[in-house]
């Protein structure tokens, strides 16, 4: 493809060199480039592309898209100068790509907890409804019925336009992807058009990179602010920050809500283990869900639909007989009737929803009892938080390990410790391995408790020292709780 193409709706500074050059390939990894490379040098928080330029030119690349010009320019290679490179590279990304998001209807949800959830219900209810579609989410990325294992919550620019193409050539007409805080201010999701935003909530997480609640908050609205007018905008009228959300954005704003009038309502009519009786739109419904956050999860879902212009009650029908995505209240019984529920429930709020549901849903005599860890390498100010959560709204709490990644997960637990009141010290022990850990709540449960085990959710792994080991809660629960005789 020619350079001058790819380079349109770019804005270039300077250009240095021959604007028809012939460009096979995209890179912002150098270990990438081979001829005919276009190459983005991109300033990260671990390593600045501008480094690499020369080894990119000798692996073959005939053009690069840099903010800072290198002193010395090689004359068969064309520079383009800009402000910034990694917008630059979802701009160009599209292009190469034939802007697959165009030729779709792409909805983004973004929000602290029940992305994942969300999009996977969309995704299911619009395949339940008779669609070709697409899923980006943290547990998977999904074409139909074909599962793409997923890196990172929203991939990089090139890597999610090339996925797009292939839910346009398998002939999706809607994809639903979660809209991580990290790709909108990294500029993974430059140059997309979508049909839709979805804000399902805003709480305390990911200051390890935001560093103060105030730059998370601007993450998740610069979303909506970038929202062409021909999209919806839906956001949660009983959060507290969920106007925000639609403070700036071109898009057509629409609310959903339980505790206040909205486009979308609904009332939750009866909350148990067996799942959830809603009231919505006037329409009494039985869904499998448990618990008021998945009540906040389907109603997005059937607003959502109603903006894209499905039919009520098949949306409803459909969204009735779903069970959303792993490791979202995911629970078993024992044959002893012990319940064991495995959440990937990782910030304060979170936890907090988890604990609630089953304090709402709890007959009272039977103990809660939690297993929970922090991740390592990522937001410390949520440890004592997450541990005194946990204390709070818990008969026995186990603290344990997560994904230490490159931490000690002896400190983290010592943060974590430091969030647990006098009082509530006698129901705590810390235990750092987690199959340890999981499997002494198992031998303190008797008939009638409840296990929550905190965390991982999905994961089928735990990250120590870059190494990652694998590690199911839901298959050490069930080895621990159903042994087979």
């Amino acid at each position: 493809m020619q350079l001058q193409d790819l380079l349109y709706g770019v804005s270039i500074q300077s250009l240095v060199g021959k604007p028809d050059q012939d460009i096979a390939a995209l890179a912002f990894d150098s270990r990438k480039v081979a001829a005919h490379t276009l190459f983005f040098a991109i300033r990260g928080t671990a390593t600045d592309g501008h480094q690499y330029i020369d080894q990119t030119i000798s692996a073959g690349a005939s053009a690069i898209i840099c903010e800072t010009l290198p002193e010395t320019l090689a004359p068969t290679v064309t520079y383009i100068q800009v402000a910034q490179a990694d917008t630059a590279l979802g701009i160009v990304a599209g292009n190469f790509y034939g802007h697959p998001s165009q030729r779709l209807k792409l909805v983004g949800v973004t929000g602290t907890n029940g992305k994942t959830t969300i999009a996977t219900l969309l995704f299911q209810l619009f395949r339940g409804l008779g669609h070709q579609v697409g899923l980006i989410s943290t547990v998977q990325n999904q074409i139909n019925e074909g599962v793409i294992p997923a890196t990172h919550t929203t991939p990089n620019p090139i890597a999610l336009n090339e996925l797009l193409l292939a839910m346009v050539n398998a002939g999706c007409s809607h994809c639903f992807m979660e809209v991580s805080s990290h790709s909108v201010v990294q500029q993974r999701i430059a140059g997309l058009t979508f049909a839709g935003g979805i804000f399902s909530n805003i709480t305390h997480d990911h200051l390890d990179f935001h560093q103060t609640f105030s730059n998370y908050l601007k993450a998740k609205k610069g979303f909506f602010d970038e929202l062409p007018k021909t999209a919806f905008a839906l956001t949660n009228l009983d959060d507290k920050n969920g106007m925000v959300m639609l403070q700036n954005t071109r898009a057509t704003k629409k609310t959903y809500a339980l505790k206040q009038m909205a486009d979308f309502k609904a009332k939750i009519v009866e909350n148990k283990f067996s799942g959830l009786f809603l009231a919505i739109d006037h329409m009494d419904i039985y869904f499998k869900m448990v618990g008021s956050f998945n009540a906040y999860n389907l109603l997005a879902a059937y607003g959502t639909a109603m903006l894209l212009g499905e039919d009520k009650l098949q949306v409803l029908t459909v969204l009735s007989s779903l069970s959303g995505a792993e490791g979202r209240f995911d629970y078993m019984v024992s044959n002893e009737g012990i319940i064991a529920i495995v959440d990937y429930a990782h910030t304060p709020d979170a936890v907090q929803n988890v604990l609630n549901t089953i304090s709402d849903i709890r007959k009272g005599t039977e103990q809660v009892i939690t297993v929970i860890g922090c991740g390592g390498d990522r937001d410390r100010t949520k440890r004592p938080v997450m541990a005194q959560v946990a204390c709070d709204w818990s008969d026995k709490v186990i603290l344990t390990s997560d994904n230490p990644r490159t931490e000690d997960p002896q400190a983290i637990v010592d943060e974590m410790e430091k969030g647990v009141s006098p009082s509530n010290q006698r129901k705590v022990v810390s235990i750092l391995d987690r199959k340890a850990a999981i499997r002494t709540a198992c031998h303190m449960a008797k008939s009638g408790d409840i296990i929550l085990v905190a965390g991982k959710g999905h994961e089928k792994y735990q990250e120590i020292n870059g190494v990652r080991h694998h590690f199911d809660d839901k298959e050490v629960l069930n080895e621990q709780l159903n042994p087979i005789q």
